[in-house]
């Protein structure tokens, strides 16, 4: 497993990390609570150091878990988690997205609340979760500061949401040089990872970027086929029908990823990203052991080439050469889609109300 480092502190992350969304949650399948730290505890003996959660990941039971399978390993690990939603006052209805709370106090209140949860003295990398850009004020970066200062947090990020709103956002983030920024980023979604490398090169920013959903909801590593289906009952069914549908079509294009015995899809999709030298770690998804042995190993299978990497960028200039709608023409935007229109992004700024499976 190789090691990179976020934005300008001195944290370093695997290259391959473990999203923590999968455990103290139903929403990428039920495990129990032994079966979860299993699969953290397989996760190190992979060489995975790096390892991120969110208070609001099963209202604080995520934390629990990490705090308690990384008891033993805290000095070897990096941890993050993610603050900004109010679970504490609020119900949540199915994975309908819960009030958020982005102020100075509420996110020094919420972070002692996760050090208690995590049964840590500090946190890695503490990231604003699904933050407007309007609600990122003075108070809010002055109590990151302090945060710092104070041992408590060794990095900030900001993770971004897209049902939310954040293409602004991340352009704030690497503006500010927060040290992350966590974002969708996959072969068949470019446009705002692109994006973002091109304003981390306008601002000479130090800003990482950290990538999830590198297998496009289970299109990349296979998991989810025309055999399979796509009638899922975990998060991934939020997805369009169109989505699989042309997804099936657009990965045969991308055969030439593949290298028998060297390289799989599914590890290919994560070298790309990794091929990006602004990105930092990728967070798969994992649902079993098997996935984590696999793709940790994607940290060290032979790197894209330069011919590689350009006939990836001439497909998806062309759609893959497939002419149908995916479903995802469109892009949040807190802004009014100002930000959409100045990246000049081909996507719709979305004017309905948010997706129900937004806070992830």
């Amino acid at each position: 497993m190789n090691h990179r480092t976020l934005g300008d502190s001195d944290v370093e992350v695997s290259e391959v990390g473990f999203g923590a969304w999968v455990v103290g949650t139903d929403w990428w399948g039920d495990r129990t609570r032994d079966d979860a730290i299993g699969m953290l505890h397989h996760a190190i003996e992979e060489g995975i150091t790096y390892f991120d959660t969110g208070d609001v990941y099963g209202h604080g039971e995520s934390e629990e878990v990490l705090g308690e399978a990384l008891a033993d390993y805290r000095e070897e690990v990096t941890v993050a988690t993610k603050v900004g939603y109010d679970f504490y006052n609020h119900p949540q209805a199915g994975h309908g997205e819960l009030p958020k709370e982005i102020t100075g106090e509420w996110v020094r209140s919420a972070t002692e609340k996760s050090l208690d949860r995590l049964d840590m003295e500090y946190v890695d990398v503490l990231q604003l979760h699904n933050a407007n850009v309007d609600e990122v004020d003075e108070d809010v970066l002055e109590t990151l500061d302090e945060l710092r200062e104070e041992g408590l947090v060794r990095a900030v990020g900001w993770a971004l949401g897209p049902s939310i709103g954040w293409l602004a956002e991340g352009d704030m983030a690497i503006e500010e040089e927060f040290d992350s920024v966590q974002l969708v980023w996959n072969l068949f979604e470019q446009e705002v990872g692109n994006h973002f490398l091109e304003t981390i090169e306008e601002t000479g920013s130090s800003t990482s970027l950290i990538p999830r959903v590198p297998h496009s909801s289970g299109l990349l590593n296979e998991q989810v086929t025309p055999e399979t289906g796509h009638d899922l009952d975990d998060h991934r069914g939020f997805r369009p029908d169109a989505w699989y549908e042309t997804g099936w079509e657009k990965i045969e294009s991308l055969r030439f990823l593949e290298r028998d015995g060297e390289r799989t899809m599914g590890q290919a999709a994560i070298a790309y990203l990794l091929s990006h030298d602004p990105v930092a770690t990728v967070t798969p998804t994992f649902h079993t052991k098997e996935d984590i042995t696999a793709w940790a190993a994607a940290s060290e299978v032979p790197k894209l080439t330069d011919e590689e990497l350009a006939r990836v960028a001439d497909l998806y200039e062309t759609n893959f050469g497939v002419d149908r709608d995916d479903g995802m023409d469109e892009l949040r935007s807190s802004v009014g889609g100002e930000d959409i229109r100045a990246a000049g992004i081909d996507k719709r700024a979305t004017s309905g109300p948010r997706n129900t499976a937004s806070s992830d």
